[in-house]
């Protein structure tokens, strides 16, 4: 539960910085935050990254909806360390406030404008999915290759058996 907890700070976090910046900044409008560094753009993205799938908005939330439950499943009742629900935390609050804006906007409110590398302008559900699986990923490998030193130590070693010369 306390991951779920976690989740929905994250998720009500992503959803005050977009109320803040729809009621702050005007549509397509620009502040400066870090000079040549970072800014805020208020933009609408009917997509996902990059605007993919811009047309298709209902299926973006459909899928997104899916993951959303199934990530809950995997932080319930998944055998994951505490890390994995943690990261996969992340990714939950991420998804379901991309979700919030599709549902009950049609489109996601995006803010972070990184001006030190030409890159999309993203928003904080955007980061905590980002931050989220990438941790994950690295997490699930290295309790993998844990596991898998764990089995070839512990496994029994086989005897060797030398024989004599008649191969007994």
């Amino acid at each position: 539960m306390l991951y779920l907890l976690l989740a929905a700070i994250l998720c009500g976090i992503d959803q005050l910085f977009k109320f803040w910046v729809v009621r702050t900044i005007p549509l397509d409008g620009y502040v400066e935050l870090i000079p040549g560094f970072v800014g805020l753009t208020h933009i609408r993205n009917t997509g996902m990254a990059f605007s993919m799938l811009s047309e298709h908005t209902w299926l973006l939330a459909t899928v997104s909806g899916v993951v959303a439950l199934l990530l809950i499943w995997l932080i319930l009742k998944g055998k994951l360390t505490g890390w994995e629900k943690m990261a996969l935390a992340l990714v939950l609050g991420g998804d379901v406030g991309n979700l919030i804006d599709r549902v009950f906007l049609g489109y996601v409110v995006d803010m972070i404008n990184p001006e030190f590398v030409r890159f999309a302008v993203f928003n904080l559900a955007d980061s905590f999915i980002d931050v989220g699986a990438v941790l994950f990923c690295v997490l699930y490998i290295v309790r993998s290759f844990r596991e898998e030193r764990a089995k070839r130590t512990s496994a029994p070693k086989e005897e060797s058996h030398d024989g004599d010369a008649d191969g007994n």
